[in-house]
């Protein structure tokens, strides 16, 4: 069965959010942190995956990653901390 995860990127704690939606995860936070994807992230430095959420069907994936770009910042950051109190990179997780 084949998944696909909504994940928060942050440049630093409270820092600039991005959020995205991807089928390999460690990969695209592989490609996020190597400057391999040019444009917002690369530019701003938002390479720390602080948050993710797992789904296995594409449709609920990108439902929730648009749902959550129209959150208000503070709501984001609420997700986040709720989960990631700290703002740990979680990326070693994921190569677990």
């Amino acid at each position: 069965m084949k998944s696909y995860y909504v994940y928060i990127l942050a440049s630093r704690r409270n820092g600039t959010l991005y959020i995205g939606v991807t089928n390999d995860l460690a990969r695209r936070i592989h490609d996020h942190k190597n400057h391999v994807i040019h444009g917002f992230t690369a530019k701003y430095k938002v390479h720390d995956l602080v948050y993710y959420e797992a789904y296995t069907d594409v449709r609920e994936a990108l439902a929730r990653e648009k749902r959550l770009k129209k959150w208000k910042r503070q709501w984001k950051i609420n997700l986040i901390e709720k989960e990631n109190p700290d703002w740990k990179d979680l990326y070693d997780l994921v190569l677990m």
